[in-house]
């Protein structure tokens, strides 16, 4: 079976088979890819026990899909461009060739200083070519990586390192992000004060700031790249991996404040993501592919590294931030390397759009042939402005909707194919067996209904375990509703069958007997002219049950608040109904957001009951210091 679908038509008969004979059909996806041995068993799982097992016994390296099978057609076309924070300095681009021998060099160097097969290696670093090839060098070599966002506080790392027992950390003296100085280093030694197990540390120059280097800990990445060449640069041949060894860690929020080190294994992750990359976003040869997302999170593993690669594309990794030197940074970089798709999260959409049309003056954006959209649901507004501003109504637009527990995209158009409907991630992919269910975990059948989104059957990018706690993964995703993977999510199936992910159930507010998602309520909030983000909460209200309470950023504070916040209630109730009318509007200069751009709710949820001292873990925030603002401005 061809990886990639050409037709919608196509699309409804691979779904089909994908449900009716999954094994079968995963098993034909799986022949897309080079294995050293192929496999006994295509699927052996139980929910009960959150146990999935894809591929069993067959043997791989992931890097040998992502680099070597691509070398003879594709050696001297770019892998990776890269494109610094700072537009004057120069960029960068890696041919596959120059890539495979980069790969190899830091595989080695890694070997050198001690990391083998099944280690966990922590990494730490800027948005530079670096940092894709020591993650592809881990993979190489069997370790296991565990990348933690360039960005994150000393506490943090600490946390991940203990949790995942790295003895081996990657990081830069420094890094930049738009203005900022990012001292890397710095942040490492203070946080390796709580890790003394930690016996390497390996420095890549970047920022040349001043840092500490601890005589027979610390070593300086170049340094090390010399003794592999003076070694002569040997070959560093592909580990064979098992199908179910894992390939990395990857730590995502957890309720209780302790991050969740979510697991992924080598053969399931490589097919779900060659599969889902070729398939949504429809990729033809040559096309350059430009995901904004940092490598620290999710989208950045399976997307701008593994799934691109695995596709032989020409991926685009960005070292800044969108609105720096200034709001059309994005779109000098399209115009600039002619990129043809464009993958960004709603967040950096909306702040965009806040800037109007001046900085896209001059920008030629029509290389561009698809846009794709991650992260959360986009509002109507923002993909309206997506599809007109930036698409000039001739790219598709994806939606998709996808966790880091998931591995890949599960709910989404296929770009070109698939009928649209902005707001809607639209419909499953082959392999993807979604349900809605109610409170008691009864389904929901048929369309124009709406329940909490499941899945009740295995997809090969499914997570295996929370590293070091399976019986964490197991109550989280797999106890909840029987025999289905809980997402955490509410959805909406209307009459077509399209899914229209509605927040997080912990999202959905119970008003005098009404489920209102909170994501619809924000929508039509963010309809209002001067708005430029909102986020919406339910607190206690003692006749309705729950009431709903609206952060509101607008866009100037030249406003006369009362009457913008009677003009906000009048466009929710033109927009949904008089029942989603918020109950309190706070204006508030900014949200807390996670460096991923997701909205910690569980904050705002806890301000709106007035709850104002324990409010968690806020070492993950962009910046902390809004918690305070808001707190302050409570009503």
């Amino acid at each position: 079976m061809s990886l990639r679908i050409h037709s919608f038509e196509e699309y409804t008969q691979v779904y089909k088979k994908s449900v009716d004979q999954p094994e079968a059909f995963w098993a034909e996806i799986a022949d897309n890819f080079l294995w050293q041995k192929k496999w006994d068993q295509v699927l052996d799982w139980d929910f009960r026990k959150a146990d999935t097992k894809w591929f069993s016994n067959a043997k791989l390296n992931i890097t040998e899909n992502c680099i070597d099978r691509h070398l003879e057609k594709l050696g001297h076309q770019s892998a990776i461009i890269w494109e610094p924070n700072d537009p004057e300095q120069h960029h960068r681009k890696i041919t596959y060739k120059e890539l495979h021998a980069k790969v190899s060099q830091v595989g080695t160097m890694l070997k050198n200083n001690g990391v083998k097969k099944g280690d966990r290696v922590c990494i730490y670093m800027p948005m530079v070519p670096e940092l894709a090839i020591a993650v592809l060098a881990c993979a190489r070599i069997g370790a296991i990586h565990s990348v933690v966002f360039g960005g994150f506080s000393a506490q943090s790392i600490a946390d991940r390192i203990q949790d995942a027992q790295c003895e081996v950390v990657i990081t830069a003296d420094g890094g930049f992000r738009g203005t900022k100085d990012v001292p890397l280093k710095n942040v490492i030694d203070e946080a390796l004060v709580q890790c003394p197990f930690v016996r390497r540390v390996i420095v890549l120059t970047r920022s040349r700031t001043p840092v500490s280097m601890i005589k027979g800990r610390d070593c300086w990445w170049e340094d090390e790249i010399k003794k592999v060449e003076i070694m002569g640069n040997p070959e560093c041949v592909a580990e064979p991996m098992d199908s179910e060894d894992e390939l990395f860690i990857l730590y995502t929020s957890g309720s209780t404040g302790k991050p969740k080190g979510v697991v992924h294994t080598c053969g399931g992750y490589m097919v779900y993501t060659g599969y889902t990359f070729a398939n949504v976003f429809q990729y033809e040869p040559g096309e350059v592919f430009f995901c904004t997302a940092d490598i620290g999170w999710i989208t950045g593993h399976s997307y701008l590294v593994y799934g691109a690669l695995l596709q032989g594309a020409t991926t685009l990794m960005f070292e800044g931030v969108p609105n720096w030197p200034d709001a059309g940074r994005f779109w000098d970089i399209v115009d600039k390397y002619k990129v043809n798709i464009l993958y960004t999260a709603p967040t950096a959409i909306r702040s965009l759009m806040g800037f109007g049309d001046e900085p896209l003056e001059g920008k030629d954006l029509s290389s561009l042939t698809k846009l794709g959209s991650v992260g959360e649901p986009i509002n109507e507004e923002a993909w309206n402005w997506y599809n007109e501003k930036i698409g000039k109504r001739k790219c598709p637009i994806v939606d998709t909707w996808w966790q880091t527990e998931t591995g890949g995209i599960m709910i989404s158009p296929l770009a070109g194919l698939t009928p649209t409907k902005p707001g809607y991630a639209t419909l499953p992919l082959p392999g993807i067996q979604p349900c809605l269910v109610d409170e008691n975990g009864n389904e929901i059948e048929g369309n124009g209904v709406s329940g909490n989104l499941c899945i009740k059957f295995p997809w090969p990018g499914i997570i295996r375990t929370t590293y070091g706690d399976h019986e964490r993964c197991r109550t989280t995703y797999f106890s909840t509703y029987d025999n289905k993977y809980f997402t955490g999510d509410g959805c909406l199936r209307d009459e077509d069958g399209y899914y229209r992910i509605t927040g997080r159930v912990d999202d959905v507010i119970n008003v005098s007997g009404h489920r209102i998602g909170t994501a619809e309520v924000e929508n039509a909030i963010n309809m209002h002219a001067d708005v430029i983000e909102s986020a919406v909460v339910g607190y206690p209200h003692n006749i309705k049950g729950q009431g709903i309470y609206a952060y509101v950023i607008l866009g100037s504070s030249l406003h006369d608040h009362d009457l913008t916040r009677r003009d906000i209630l009048q466009t929710v109730t033109r927009i949904i109904g008089a029942i989603a009318k918020p109950d309190k509007i706070q204006f508030v200069s900014g949200l807390p957001k996670t460096r991923s751009g997701k909205i910690m709710r569980r904050i705002l949820r806890k301000v709106a009951e007035g709850e104002t001292e324990n409010l968690g873990d806020t070492s993950t925030l962009l910046d902390p210091a809004v918690v305070d603002e808001i707190k302050a401005g409570a009503l």
